[in-house]
């Protein structure tokens, strides 16, 4: 069996060798940093997902080493495969900052501002999208088109005035499941996600449309508004699941679990799927093998006060003077001036070298 081939791409000046068939967008993922383009549909555990959002449309300056002609449109990053010699700019060209920042604009058009209320505030991927790539304000004055709040079923709640049409919680639910009871119903500026002919999803791999959600359009019922993402703690655990791999987060504020979510990477997506039971029944303790802190990135707000993988400082003093010393001594049991056992603020007035003599302390 031959090797795959392996093409060289370069990416905002980055020069990386992947195999053949690799997307633009997980080679500059596996660069990393601010070369990765943005991706709010893209799911890499989906097969069907990406091309539907535009958000990581990226510039082709160059195409391959045998046509080294530019493309004359931006391309979906997410659905364009690299070629050996391709050249593509990201954060490197203006038509891809200004093309994105007009793709956010579109996204937030009728997207409510609720985020003060809203449970996937903290951790929603349109929030970190709008605050790097959109703009200050929006140009749009018609009125916004609403939804009524739907259930869909016992543990899940559709806000569909939310929704951004990613197609994510579709893609999930066709995979994961024997049978897609939801999907994208009319068309146009009408589209909307919701069940056929009221049916629940009942499914019991159903709860991860609410994980694959970018923003919260899906939310959790058994989590809902019961706190805010930043106060509570997560925590890595499992457990002997018959159903699913039993690796689970543990959002918990002290000893009590308010919520149970997958596992994520780095790009926000589920690393494996886990059941309703894990989800949504498990919501004690005793339930789990708590493994510890969950690493979340330092840029996020749910990192506050949660420090992990600190180091203690290092004691510099022997690197100052040359050499370890000799002797270390109490300032406060050598020092005449600065005496711990009198209290500033018993004296009268501001404190003075009197106030510091023996006989004035006797």
């Amino acid at each position: 069996m031959s090797e795959t081939p392996k093409f060289k791409v370069t990416i905002d000046n980055i020069t990386i060798e992947v195999p053949a068939g690799t997307t633009i967008l997980n080679a500059a993922r596996m660069i990393g940093g601010d070369v990765t383009p943005p991706a709010m549909c893209y799911y890499s555990k989906l097969k069907e997902s990406g091309g539907k959002c535009r958000t990581c449309l990226v510039e082709v300056s160059k195409g391959s080493e045998k046509d080294p002609r530019p493309m004359p449109k931006l391309v979906a990053s997410c659905r364009t495969t690299v070629m050996d010699g391709m050249e593509v700019k990201n954060i490197t060209s203006e038509r891809v900052v200004d093309a994105r920042k007009g793709v956010v604009e579109m996204l937030l058009i009728n997207h409510p501002l609720d985020c003060p209320v809203c449970d996937q505030a903290g951790e929603c991927d349109l929030q970190d999208l709008s605050y790097e790539h959109g703009s200050e304000g929006t140009r749009y004055e018609f009125d916004r088109r609403t939804f009524e709040k739907e259930d869909i079923g016992p543990y899940i709640q559709l806000h569909m005035t939310r929704c951004i049409l990613c197609y994510r919680c579709v893609n999930t639910a066709k995979e994961l499941t024997n049978r897609r009871e939801h999907g994208i119903l009319e068309r146009g500026d009408h589209s909307e996600i919701s069940t056929l002919l009221g049916k629940a999803l009942d499914n019991e791999f159903i709860g991860n449309v609410i994980d694959v959600c970018p923003v919260g359009a899906l939310t959790d019922k058994t989590f809902r508004f019961k706190n805010r993402v930043w106060f509570t703690k997560p925590m890595d655990a499992h457990r002997d699941c018959p159903t699913c791999s039993g690796k689970v987060r543990l959002w918990m504020r002290g000893d009590e679990v308010y919520r149970v979510t997958a596992r994520k990477d780095q790009w926000n997506e589920v690393e494996e799927w886990i059941c309703n039971e894990c989800r949504f029944e498990k919501k004690e303790t005793k339930d789990w093998v708590i493994e510890g802190p969950s690493k979340v990135s330092r840029t996020s707000v749910i990192s506050q006060g949660h420090y992990v993988n600190t180091e203690k400082p290092h004691i510099l003093i022997d690197k100052v003077i040359g050499k370890q010393p000799k002797l270390l001594m109490d300032i406060h049991a050598i020092s005449e001036v600065n005496r711990p056992e009198i209290k500033l603020s018993e004296i009268e007035g501001p404190a003075h070298s009197d106030d510091f003599k023996d006989d004035v302390i006797k």
